[in-house]
């Protein structure tokens, strides 16, 4: 139903014709998006439609799985991610993702925003301390943890958990941030620090964000993607989706009608 998109070089994401399966059961159907650079996206739509497997796709974790095949092309800025020259590790280091349930590994608030800059060989002992500030700041932590950057990350609250998550990502200078469901196991004040955080990233980096909460998607999006059965429904400014959708499916979904 949705049209197929152009690519420009405006867009941080594209994907043309995108089709996936797991094993026999199809779970993307000729997925055509384009995600502009430097804006928050969300996607929407009922469980199971396909909205956690294309952020999966773009930064290729759903290779983990050996019965998952893919058709179809998915270019990041420009660049096709199954090309033959393209390298699994800078994929990962251009796309950082954040999962449903902070997981932080279990080593101190320090090693934690470091590991991905270790991992890829960016940081020096001259240079560890400004990178560990420079990231905690950036996702509003540094204030609150400061003084004790040898605590152990499992210490920290689940909304500051969620926020060192994303710190990790940082030092390795990602492009884009997939984020799947960040606030599901959040209360409604860590909630909101993070959709702070995420509109504060807003403008550095190129966000998309998966959730089931229509007035986050709202509030915390610049375009909206409605997904419903692996297809791409609708995909327009959120302001726009929400006040007049141009398809019924849409409207049936946002006004609660299904999902």
């Amino acid at each position: 139903m949705a049209n197929e998109v152009t690519p420009t070089v405006e867009h941080a994401i594209e994907t043309s014709k995108l089709n996936l399966w797991y094993g026999t059961f199809q779970a993307l159907f000729d997925v055509d998006l384009a995600i502009k650079n430097g804006i928050v996206t969300s996607m929407i739509g009922p469980s199971g439609c396909g909205k956690s497997t294309f952020l999966r796709s773009v930064n290729r974790i759903v290779e983990r799985l050996g019965y998952v095949r893919t058709t179809g092309r998915i270019d990041v800025h420009g660049h096709d991610i199954f090309g033959e020259d393209v390298e699994l590790v800078q994929v990962r280091k251009q796309v950082g993702m954040v999962f449903q349930r902070p997981n932080p590994l279990p080593l101190s608030i320090r090693d934690n925003v470091l590991f991905g800059a270790r991992t890829h060989r960016l940081e020096t002992k001259s240079t560890r301390d400004e990178i560990v500030q420079s990231a905690l700041e950036q996702v509003l932590l540094w204030d609150s943890v400061k003084d004790r950057l040898g605590a152990r990350a499992t210490t920290l609250s689940l909304e500051e958990q969620q926020k060192l998550c994303i710190a990790r990502l940082l030092p390795v200078k990602p492009r884009v941030l997939l984020m799947d469901e960040p606030c599901s196991a959040l209360d409604p004040k860590g909630t909101e620090a993070v959709e702070e955080l995420i509109w504060e990233l807003r403008g550095q980096y190129t966000i998309l964000i998966v959730t089931h909460n229509m007035a986050q998607a709202r509030r915390a999006s610049d375009e909206c993607v409605f997904m419903l059965m692996g297809k791409v429904i609708e995909h327009t400014r959120t302001e726009e989706m929400f006040v007049a959708p141009a398809h019924r499916e849409t409207a049936d979904y946002i006004e609660g009608r299904y999902g």
